[in-house]
């Protein structure tokens, strides 16, 4: 029998066996109050979602877990903290795998995707976020390889509870960098995980396609693009290519 993975201190964990979606049940108990580091984790979900509505496939092997975060700022701040979550993942991928972040929020190892996050928010009249539920999937025991998948699935190896122990500690210590030092602390780490500057890329705009050359983010997280038209600052949108 596996021991219950151990978290940082005054974070909560909510071990289930099975539940639709790890955000809603986050979502749920932090709207009943439940405080910052409250973390979510199943073994499976029946109804796991990533970006834009897409299914997650979340059986039993991987890790799957959702993270209470109360940050205490206005709402276009929030989307700072898919950056953080970002890399947090990368910091627990093992030394001598290729680890890349993908603009906005995705984790490549040796070229494969290995982890999806979905940061969902609820902001009250005054425009501050009363929470944030970090939805993060990590691929442990087997990757993925489905049709619609644009990079081809990558896991780590090693137990779940391990990685989730890993995890948390990371998401931690990123959640206080960038309360400490601020977004362009974390703006830069994840720069120097992403692709180079200046190659080229796409952008999905809903059935449109943007092209140019990857020039980085701005400070508040937008991905600025080089294009034949002028530069161009995307806020929401799929990065296809071989950049960031």
């Amino acid at each position: 029998m596996s021991l219950a993975p151990v978290l940082p201190d005054g974070w909560t964990l909510v071990a289930l066996d099975s539940v639709g979606s790890t955000n809603d049940e986050a979502a749920r108990l932090a709207d009943a109050g439940a405080p910052e580091g409250t973390v979510v984790w199943s073994r499976e979900q029946t109804g796991g979602r990533g970006r834009r509505g897409r299914h997650w496939a979340s059986p039993v092997g991987n890790l799957y877990t959702s993270t209470i975060l109360r940050p205490d700022c206005a709402a276009p701040r929030a989307a700072e903290l898919g950056f953080a979550a970002a890399l947090a993942v990368a910091d627990i991928v093992p030394a001598g795998r290729e680890v890349r972040v993908k603009w906005p929020n995705d984790v490549l190892v040796d070229g494969g995707k290995i982890a999806g996050i979905l940061l969902e928010s609820a902001v009250g009249q005054s425009g501050q976020v009363q929470h944030v539920v970090a939805g993060i999937g990590v691929n442990v025991g087997f990757a993925p390889q489905l049709p619609e998948m644009r990079y081809p699935g990558s896991a780590l190896s090693g137990s779940v509870e391990t990685a989730l122990e890993k995890l948390a500690a990371a998401l931690a210590a990123r959640l206080a960098e960038w309360r400490r030092e601020g977004f362009a602390t974390v703006r830069a780490a994840w720069l120097a995980k992403a692709g180079p500057l200046g190659a080229e890329v796409d952008v999905k705009l809903g059935e449109g396609l943007v092209r140019g050359r990857f020039a980085g983010l701005d400070r508040e997280g937008a991905l600025l693009l080089e294009t034949a038209s002028g530069p161009r600052r995307i806020v929401s949108g799929e990065l296809l290519g071989r950049a960031a």
